[in-house]
């Protein structure tokens, strides 16, 4: 793996941060051109942008040290220091449900005080978040973050000792759970644009990224590692974690909204 691209001084180019902000990059620029499409100002997607952005970090890094807080006893500074206690520079350990939610949440906002549709926002954003995340995903591979269990599976990959994984798993094959949910991304990105044709609603493509998105997730993380303090329900037979509880509860909401959407769209549909 090549979790560290470089480094100069105390200052490292790691590959998990090199992929967000390029998914980020790429989001924005297809994001403009998509609102060329439905006469969007420029101004304001940039605008949305920087808010889903630092709100998908801050969310992100949120998440994570509620659950880790014992990495930080003894030097709390490094949860929001970017010079670490141990002399190097950035942060590591971050969330990405977290940062979802927050974004999702902190960008209801923004569009509500800006006073535009957000449902045609949203169907105007969707793609990105999971053209983004297939993206980011190839970060988490190279960092070593973000791993499967065990396994026997051809699938399977070892991790360097050196790696998050390789510290948990040493000379273990482990699924890598990381490139599955690339892959799911990046397939579900083509898929939502396909369907994207047959848009009935304002929601639409929003609702089904989101509902896309909770099913990927829900089922990579069956295959995924997570530390008890993970975990809601924990036996022999079954597992189920915070981020899959979370995923139900958004799951539902948008296929609640998504048909009750598009009964009324039936029914303005007769009327008319």
């Amino acid at each position: 793996m090549h979790s560290e691209l470089f480094r100069i001084g105390m200052f490292s180019l790691r590959s998990y941060g090199l992929f967000l902000a390029t998914s980020f990059f790429v989001a924005i620029l297809l994001g403009l051109k998509r609102a060329e499409k439905l006469n969007y100002p420029k101004p304001f997607i940039l605008d949305l942008a920087v808010v889903v952005v630092l709100s998908a970090i801050l969310g992100s890094r949120f998440f994570y040290v509620i659950f880790h807080l014992e990495e930080y006893a003894g030097h709390w500074l490094d949860i929001i220091n970017p010079i670490q206690s141990s002399g190097s520079c950035g942060f590591a350990g971050f969330s990405m449900m977290g940062g979802v939610v927050f974004a999702i949440f902190t960008g209801y906002i923004f569009i509500r005080i800006r006073k535009v549709p957000f449902f045609k926002t949203g169907d105007l954003v969707a793609p990105m978040f999971l053209l983004g995340a297939g993206i980011t995903r190839i970060g988490c591979f190279l960092n070593g973050c973000c791993f499967g269990k065990p396994t026997s599976c051809f699938l399977g990959v070892t991790f360097p000792s050196n790696s998050p994984a390789g510290s948990i798993f040493p000379n273990t094959t482990i699924y890598p759970t990381q490139l599955f949910a690339s892959f799911a991304g990046f397939s579900l990105f083509l898929l939502l644009i396909f369907l994207e044709r047959y848009k009935k609603f304002d929601g639409f493509t929003f609702l089904l990224m989101i509902i896309f998105y909770s099913i990927d997730r829900f089922v990579i993380d069956f295959f995924r590692y997570y530390e008890n303090q993970m975990l809601v329900i924990n036996t022999d037979a079954f597992s189920l974690t915070v981020n899959q509880l979370i995923l139900i509860i958004m799951f539902f909401i948008a296929v609640i909204l998504f048909l009750y959407k598009y009964k009324n769209q039936k029914t303005k549909t007769k009327r008319a």
